[in-house]
């Protein structure tokens, strides 16, 4: 057989280690010395600036964790606070590097926006808030009500959704901006406040008397809450999406804040691994091989982020329920770090 120089390129082409250069948004980043984060701003829980205007919330934390993965310090990040109508359109047009604001991915965020969303942060569902004078105990009873809405969301579109499949009236009230929105349901301008569960925790628990708001009981959509990237950097989007992950690996290893110094002399492969005393993993992410153990230390694992932030350490009190360990009846499960 007669082997042609085009033939035998193409050959050895194929048959060569695929190598991962080194993404636009990590260069980028690193000549820059800190990681841009999109967030909300004004949510309780997940991004806020607390009375000291330190940032707080779980969202912010899953950015440090993202600053700290790449530099080995979670204090090398800018937030920028972003609506609901600008928080994508930033992260298109590279204002920031990654969004972590309660953003549900949905496939025609993936596809038309052109974004990837990693491994999700926040497994929510979108519910409803009601005065509690008004005596409402379910959301069947909301016929004819006025509905404070967000623009532009899957809440507006869900909330629809919802009151047509249950041959119910409403009269929506859409505003644009969170702040204005919150002040107009405790104004009383409408009813009912709808969005995320979670997002709904923090309204009420930022409100002057928040015993006398209720969250019913009814959760009408999935709503699979994630930081997101900009297509088209699989570097990039592998170290975000890892960086979550090693929070939700280091509690399923039983890995905290606490005893992580201690667990590296754990030899279990697995632990030892995911710590970077066994190379490998940093190396094939562009980082140090310690990224892991950092944001371990540095952050904490899930259940510490979660606690302190919206759990039961926080004034939300929620419980952990879909966002608990896979084996502990929850959705958070990691794949293997090797």
């Amino acid at each position: 057989m007669k082997v042609t120089a085009v033939t035998l390129l193409v050959t050895l082409l194929l048959m060569a280690p695929v190598a991962a250069g080194a993404g636009e948004t990590l260069d980028a980043v690193k000549a820059r010395g800190y990681v841009i984060v999109g967030v909300n701003g004004a949510l309780y829980g997940f991004g806020m600036p607390d009375e000291k205007g330190v940032w707080r919330g779980l969202d912010v934390d899953t950015g440090r964790a993202i600053a700290t993965a790449v530099f080995g310090d979670p204090d090398k990040i800018k937030f920028v606070t972003l609506t609901t109508q600008t928080r994508f359109t930033a992260l298109q047009s590279k204002e920031i590097d990654v969004l972590c604001r309660n953003a549900t991915r949905t496939l025609s965020r993936e596809t038309d926006l052109g974004l990837n969303f990693v491994t999700v942060n926040y497994y929510d569902g979108q519910g409803f808030l009601v005065p509690r004078k008004l005596g409402i105990k379910s959301a069947t009873e909301l016929n004819g009500a006025s509905v404070c809405v967000l623009p532009g969301t899957t809440t507006e579109q869900n909330v629809a959704d919802y009151f047509r499949a249950n041959k119910m009236e409403m009269k929506p009230v859409v505003i644009e901006q969170n702040t204005e929105l919150n002040q107009a349901f405790f104004s009383g301008r409408c009813d009912v406040l709808t969005s995320d569960a979670s997002q709904l925790a923090g309204i009420r628990a930022v409100a002057p008397n928040p015993e006398d708001y209720v969250v019913l009981p009814e959760i009408i959509s999935k709503e699979p809450l994630a930081p997101a990237v900009r297509h088209g950097d699989d570097q990039w989007r592998d170290i975000v999406d890892f960086s979550v992950l090693a929070m939700i690996n280091a509690e399923d290893l039983g890995i905290s804040s606490k005893n992580v110094d201690e667990m590296l002399k754990n030899e279990d492969p697995n632990v030892k691994r995911f710590l970077g005393e066994n190379p490998g993993n940093g190396k094939a992410l562009g980082l140090d091989e310690k990224w892991a153990y950092n944001i371990v230390k540095k952050v904490g694992n899930y259940a510490e982020v979660f606690e302190r932030n919206v759990g039961m350490e926080s004034k939300l009190k929620i419980e952990r329920g879909l966002n608990a360990q896979w084996k502990d009846g929850g959705l958070m499960y990691s794949p293997p770090f090797k």
